[in-house]
């Protein structure tokens, strides 16, 4: 059997692997589902969003209360080296007018195919429906298709996913495997929330809404949303999910470019015969989507509107269910790995990528950071078996 173990095809599973197969270990990738990196594949299917340009303060905040724990990690392997790494595969890459980047082909399976034929070049071998199911003393057990298998790797490196995604591959129940201390229980991120509409809504179901300022507590995003029958989704509100999930009221500003002495002296227009709707929408440029909304959670309307349209408080009802968000928060803590990302309480395994506690926005930072950790766990897993001996 092999001396290196990676639990987890991911992005965090395979990027410490080719780190372990190059310092000249024999690796194995063992890989619960019939394929690897399926998480991956499914986001690159709207476009690959590899990282992110942007000055380092401003990436490292994207990671709030992990940042510190993170951030030799991704001043090692940051933006710029995600891209000149996705650019050895041959890959040519642009970046957008939000500093978000992407492969020109958009898609996640070129880079994939690139990369497992790199790690098959070096000695890499991909194991599918093998889960792991544990410890048996020293032992790693797995359960594969012929049955549980028990192996002793010299190191192994856990890169089982976060907890939402199941059918993907991301379903949490490696939790169970550790020690309740060591773990922070799993919440979603980056997920939508649920919202009553009034039968007025359904026919704006499936709308964007453009051009708006989203606000929870301190938290600003200018995101677009997107009007969904169960509430509403999408990049804007993702930003800001993490605190909306902690109780932070949602505000919603309508014209995030206008103050609200703008906005009165534009309301305060003569509008003759025009209809409140034709005076919104001249005097303010409010689309219909933009006024329904307006009109489903301040209806009548005081004679100052102005407030509501800086500030139109939406009554969330919560989170959609964790399987539905992009990632989630909580897992592996922090504080039950060293410096290395190695379990304290298991010498000779490591840990990294989604599973570990940290959250951030989409955008780039969530595989940027699971590539960092990855990198990070695999060299240090071969610096640890090199002192070993």
């Amino acid at each position: 059997m092999s001396d290196a173990l990676v639990i987890g095809a991911g992005p965090a599973g395979l990027m410490a692997a080719g780190e372990l197969a190059r310092a000249g270990h024999t690796v194995t990738v063992a890989e619960a589902k019939p394929s690897p990196a399926r998480k991956l594949l499914m986001a690159g299917k709207s476009g690959l969003n590899l990282t992110k340009n942007t000055a380092f303060e401003t990436l490292m905040a994207a990671y709030g209360e992990a940042a510190p724990a993170l951030r030799p990690m991704l001043e090692a392997f940051g933006p710029e080296a995600v891209q000149d790494w996705a650019r050895g595969f041959g890959l040519p890459l642009f970046t957008g007018s939000t500093g978000r980047v992407f492969p020109k082909a958009m898609k996640a399976s070129p880079l994939l195919r690139a990369w497992l034929a790199e790690l098959d070049a070096i000695g890499v071998r991909l194991e599918t429906r093998w889960r792991w199911q544990g410890w048996q003393g020293d032992a790693v057990r797995i359960e594969t298709p012929d049955g549980i298998r028990s192996v002793t790797p010299d190191v192994t490196v856990l890169a089982c996913g976060g907890a939402s995604w199941a059918r993907l591959g991301s379903d949490g129940t490696w939790a169970a495997n550790l020690p309740a201390p060591a773990l922070a229980p799993f919440r979603p991120a980056n997920m939508g929330f649920v919202l009553s509409w009034s039968e007025h809504m359904r026919r704006h179901f499936g709308k964007p809404v453009k051009g708006v300022a989203l606000k929870a507590g301190a938290e600003v995003s200018r995101g677009e949303i997107v009007i969904s029958a169960q509430g509403i989704e999408g990049g804007g509100i993702y930003a800001i999910s993490a605190a909306l999930r902690e109780g932070a009221p949602l505000m919603l500003d309508l014209v995030p470019d206008l103050d609200i002495e703008a906005v009165r002296a534009r309301l305060a227009r003569p509008r003759g015969k025009a209809s409140m709707s034709n005076h919104l929408r001249k005097a303010l440029k409010l689309d219909p989507v933009k006024q329904a909304l307006l009109m489903e959670f301040a209806r009548p309307l005081p004679p100052d509107p102005a407030p509501l349209i800086k500030a139109l408080p939406v009554p969330l009802r919560g989170p959609r269910p964790m399987d539905e968000a992009i990632s989630t928060a909580g897992g592996l803590r922090f504080d039950a790995l060293d410096g290395g990302l190695m379990l304290r309480a298991r010498p000779g395994t490591f840990a990294a990528g989604e599973m570990l506690d940290w959250e951030a926005p989409t955008g780039g930072y969530l595989l940027t950071a699971c590539l960092a950790t990855g990198r990070w766990a695999g060299r240090a897993a071969a610096e640890y078996a090199a002192q070993r001996g």
